[in-house]
């Protein structure tokens, strides 16, 4: 860490999870709130922020008192008019399973688990395979690179679409799509250019309603197929608002987690000089990736909404107070990690970190942990000489809940 940003992060006065200071290194800041300040109120966040491991694991455990409903739209402050423009299509994410308490989220938790059955994932992973080779293949004999575009996104974006029935000719498209609706609920916008993202939403979810009703009549070989499929209107079954929402959740992890995991971990192996290491013992895959997520989850946070007065550390969190629980620093909490600031690729309990979250709302990271092993394995083994431009800038996405690098400069040997 830089001497300036170690010197704003003991100065700073507020969890300004937006800074530039705070997307690329807020780990001293982080540390300094779990000593003094493990459960505060930020003015910023308009919400209390929990710090510490035990306290964040217990919280994602405790859905009663700690309530999914409407958490993924508070992060964001919309206009009256593009609350008008959302409310009159239900367009809150109110059937996000991320978003919602049982028995909903055990409804449409259950649909999920009917897509990803073990041939539909080992297919995925020889597909995916199949992507990321095909994305070193396309930049190779350039020698250099941007590691987020040609690596971390190109093949978890294709691979996502693919899987669930988006035509490649609408693949870019969809990206595009998905990255509004990202800012607009997942990031503070300038209020101008609401009306814009969340037109582009909008669009969006008219083009999946599309994509359901075509599987609906005809069904294919595809996630929305399977969905469709049990699109009956019962209580126990989905609706078309169900189907499109579970839809919006796969595209962005293809379009914005997986590509997160990858970017931020292979950055902590060439940063830390672990590269070449990985290249050598490809075994040490699965390791790298629990570090990685340990070190930058894709999520930095979630929020939660106390359903009840909750005294936590001598602070009251009043009944209906958003709660921001800092996944980022309970994989920084020097209680349960040693050294945390140190990406070690032999940590013995790297794989204790929450970046899925925990309790019933665990993210379901299968998919998301065997496309970022592939990803680096195959990249680590094509391109063993990979390594950061000197002196090329490291630009990190800004977001509430998010952490990812928006481009990273990279080089290699000639044709490898």
């Amino acid at each position: 860490m830089s001497l300036a940003a170690a010197e704003i992060a003991e100065r700073a006065q507020d969890y300004d999870v937006t800074s530039d200071w705070h997307v690329a290194h807020p780990y001293l800041f982080l540390r300094k709130l779990r000593r003094d300040h493990p459960v505060f109120r930020s003015a910023n966040l308009e919400s209390f922020v929990l710090t510490r491991y035990s306290d964040v694991r217990a919280a994602l455990s405790d859905h009663d008192r700690f309530s999914s409903l409407g958490i993924l739209t508070a992060s964001t402050r919309l206009t009256d008019e593009v609350r008008e423009m959302l409310g009159a299509h239900d367009a809150f994410l109110g059937r996000f399973a991320a978003n919602v308490d049982p028995p909903t989220h055990t409804r449409l938790r259950r649909a999920m688990s009917r897509a990803f059955t073990p041939r539909a994932v080992a297919a995925m992973k020889e597909r995916y395979r199949e992507l990321v080779h095909e994305s070193v293949d396309r930049v190779v004999t350039d020698g250099h690179g941007d590691l987020v575009a040609d690596f971390a996104t190109y093949a978890p974006a294709r691979l996502m679409a693919r899987f669930t029935g988006i035509p490649e000719v609408d693949g870019a498209r969809v990206t595009g799509w998905v990255e509004d609706w990202f800012q607009l609920f997942l990031a503070r916008v300038d209020p101008a250019i609401q009306p814009r993202l969340a037109a582009s939403f909008l669009e969006y979810l008219d083009y999946v309603v599309e994509l359901i009703s075509a599987r609906i009549d005809e069904p294919t070989d595809d996630f929305a197929s399977v969905m469709a499929a049990h699109v009956d209107g019962t209580p126990d079954g989905l609706d078309r608002l169900d189907v499109v929402e579970q839809i919006s959740a796969l595209l962005l992890g293809g379009n914005d987690t997986v590509p997160n995991g990858i970017g931020s971990t292979a950055y902590r192996l060439l940063e830390g000089g672990h590269w070449r290491a990985l290249a050598d013992e490809p075994e040490l895959v699965g390791q790298a990736v629990e570090e990685g997520l340990r070190c930058d989850g894709a999520a930095t946070g979630i929020f939660r909404l106390a359903t009840t007065d909750v005294e936590l550390h001598g602070v009251t969190i009043p009944a209906g107070s958003f709660v921001f629980v800092s996944q980022d620093s309970a994989g920084h909490d020097e209680t349960v990690f040693t050294d945390p600031e140190v990406f070690d690729l032999h940590r013995p309990n790297a794989s204790e970190h929450m970046a899925f979250g925990h309790g019933i709302h665990h993210c379901v990271g299968a998919a998301l942990k065997l496309e970022m092993r592939v990803a680096l394995e195959v990249l680590a083994t094509r391109l063993p000489s990979l390594r950061l431009v000197p002196g090329a800038p490291v630009v990190h996405r800004r977001s509430v809940t998010g952490r990812g690098l928006a481009a990273l400069a990279v080089e290699w040997d000639g044709r490898e």
